[in-house]
């Protein structure tokens, strides 16, 4: 399957998820990914604020802080994306694409060593991702090569291959569980 197609295939099994599985499923992950040592290990995350039937990552970036972490989320500037600390998850707003972001612009993120949440239409267990296609994570991986990577999804979104390509930079940990499990 191309990744027109898959993008598609997956979009649409997001899409047919009810609320109630993926808030279920969300703490599930949530559960693993605190348990995780990438997140243990961190000093810093920086996150994403989920949008349409991603996994819920709000009540992990309330963990990072509650536990003494500093959070980050990304925001978009033309096609460069740069990660803001934030300390109020509600101090964002819809921005590129409607996905929430930072109102401040500032200040600007600076742990080259942040776990990043990362997030994707599908992976494999080998932390090859299918993003949603515009490149940003891997423009700033590449970048910025010294970051633990962590990617949550629904166990629709695990399959057991991808094909990638030169830029593609896999996540150093997949977590998923089944959208029934959760």
């Amino acid at each position: 399957m191309d990744k027109t197609a898959l993008r598609r295939a997956i979009a649409a099994q997001k899409a047919a998820m009810t609320p109630d599985q993926i808030a279920a499923c969300s703490q599930a992950l949530t559960q693993l990914a605190l348990a995780s040592p990438l997140y243990r290990q961190a000093r810093s995350v920086y996150g994403y604020l989920s949008y349409n039937q991603e996994v819920r990552t709000r009540p992990l970036l309330e963990a990072a802080l509650a536990h003494g972490k500093r959070v980050a989320v990304p925001k978009m500037y033309g096609r460069q994306m740069r990660f803001l600390w934030l300390t109020d998850l509600d101090a964002v707003a819809p921005g590129c694409m409607g996905i929430p972001e930072p109102l401040a612009d500032g200040p600007e993120a600076d742990d080259p060593t942040a776990l990043v949440l990362v997030p994707g239409l599908a992976f494999d267990p080998a932390g090859n991702r299918l993003g949603y296609g515009g490149g940003n994570y891997d423009r700033f991986l590449a970048a910025e090569p010294n970051h633990p990577t962590l990617a949550l999804c629904y166990g629709f979104q695990c399959l057991p291959h991808l094909e990638t390509q030169a830029h593609d930079i896999p996540v150093d940990q997949v977590l998923w569980v089944p959208e029934d499990q959760g």
